[in-house]
């Protein structure tokens, strides 16, 4: 067992005074890549509030590693239309990930310019740093979201449904990104997904929701599951 990044210990979580998790408990390893999916409503957006600290447990506990610090996590939310419209260059978008490293210093120093510049070579945005945000498509914006967290980054990046409204091909390009990351820098990954194909694919675990239970382990234990059959066999019914 290596040093953990996230405990939930008997979670319970609301939202518009309705219980939507109860009584979770995971662990997150550092140099996980963890996928949560399951049906609507079951939370998963409000546990992604709960591991960012935005949303206060109504019970139980959520504990980051000794190494972590809240100011230290990556986040990719949600994109609504007003964000996609975001006017600014890339790489402001790129350098606000750095805003936290620097406390209550105005502007941007050396280091976190070197960084933004760092972060955007190993995303391939450095032809893109100069265009505006709001002309990129779904793909290239997400790519950019993704090297704004990574700016904020130590070892922990969150993200919540990153490939939602994006075609199957930029998806799983996305996912392979991702695994990049994960295997070649370390980075410890956590994310709220839709995509289940493509999350069966790369993550190495999966936290399942539903109405009235959960399910968390290694994918392969998730898919040879009885819950998880069940929940495999009405995806694909669906589509």
């Amino acid at each position: 067992m290596g040093e953990f990044c996230i405990q939930c210990n008997h979670v319970t979580l609301s939202y518009e005074n309705r219980v939507v998790v109860s009584d979770l408990s995971f662990t997150v390893e550092q140099g996980d890549y963890l996928c949560i999916i399951g049906e609507n409503g079951t939370g998963k957006s409000t546990l992604m509030k709960g591991l960012l600290g935005l949303k206060k447990p109504a019970a139980g506990s959520i504990v980051l590693g000794d190494s972590i610090r809240r100011s230290q996590i990556g986040y990719v939310p949600q994109q609504t239309p007003v964000q996609r419209d975001f006017p600014a260059s890339v790489r402001e978008v790129v350098l606000s990930g750095c805003l936290n490293s620097r406390g209550f210093l105005p502007g941007y120093g050396a280091k976190e310019k070197a960084l933004a510049e760092e972060k955007m070579a190993l995303l391939g945005l450095l032809d893109l740093q100069k265009k505006s945000f709001r002309e990129l498509s779904g793909g290239q914006q997400q790519r950019v979201l993704l090297a704004r967290s990574l700016c904020a980054a130590r070892q922990l990046i969150l993200l919540d449904e990153p490939t939602a409204g994006l075609d199957p091909l930029v998806t799983e390009e996305f996912y392979h990104l991702l695994l990049d990351l994960n295997q070649e820098l370390k980075i410890t990954v956590v994310m709220v997904s839709h995509a289940i194909e493509e999350a069966l694919g790369h993550a190495d675990h999966i936290l399942y929701l539903s109405q009235n239970s959960y399910f968390y382990g290694t994918t392969q234990e998730y898919q040879n599951s009885d819950i998880g059959e069940r929940f495999l066999h009405r995806c694909k019914k669906e589509r």
